[in-house]
């Protein structure tokens, strides 16, 4: 195995992330109905707050309750209420995506792996717990306990700073986020593969070192060299 360190992005990555499937649940509570369109809406809201949250440019509090404000008003409950409850439907529907427990069995004890995400401290520690997959990392490193998120660099460098700065040659950074994980990587001077399940465009500028299509694509690859 040509690497000491592997790292992993978590939603999308290892998790599966079905918000539509979280607000709904959630929602239930406040007997609210919510629809496609509402989503709609919901994310016309929370998209371009993550690629702010992801510059730097608000921190993670306000992104989680400026995507609530609305509703906050609308319900009168507080945005940070409405943000709990998310992240708790959010923690009881989700699995880990098709191949990832295989993935991670054929990793283990050949490097170190390790967890970098920009989700949410409460979301991401119960989910490693819930799915049984907390032992299989050395390394959780969670931007809203850093204070600041992929892809900044300042995130990979304390990552690998918590891992007793590895050469980063020997370290690999997986993710599905173009933007965030593999920009940050590269940018961290890491190798990168980029896990482009839904056949998106690659944005201009960034190159990941590999892509696969699925988790055991990424097996299948890392497991022969």
């Amino acid at each position: 195995m040509k690497w000491d360190w592997i790292l992993f992005d978590a939603d999308e990555t290892l998790f599966t992330f079905d918000a539509f499937g979280g607000l709904q649940r959630m929602f239930l509570d406040y007997s609210v109905t919510f629809t496609d369109q509402d989503f709609a809406e919901y994310q016309a809201v929370n998209k371009p707050l993550w690629v702010d949250y992801q510059n730097g440019a608000i921190s993670a509090l306000q992104l989680q309750h400026q995507r609530f404000q609305g509703w906050s008003e609308r319900l009168n409950v507080p945005a940070g209420s409405l943000n709990d409850a998310f992240l708790n439907a959010m923690a009881e529907i989700c699995a880990p995506l098709p191949g990832a427990v295989s993935l991670l069995d054929s990793l283990r004890g050949k490097a170190k792996l390790g967890i970098i995400t920009n989700g949410f401290t409460a979301l991401q520690q119960i989910r490693l717990e819930r799915t049984g997959l907390r032992d299989y990392f050395d390394l959780l490193v969670i931007s809203e306990q850093v204070g600041v998120a992929k892809p900044d660099p300042k995130i990979f460098d304390y990552a690998l700073q918590q891992a007793g700065n590895p050469d980063r040659a020997r370290v690999l950074m997986v993710g599905d986020t173009a933007e965030s994980d593999i920009l940050g990587g590269n940018n961290a001077g890491l190798s990168t593969c980029w896990l482009n399940a839904h056949d998106r465009a690659l944005p201009e500028g960034i190159n990941p070192t590999w892509t696969v299509t699925s988790l055991t694509e990424l097996e299948h690859l890392l497991c022969k060299h």
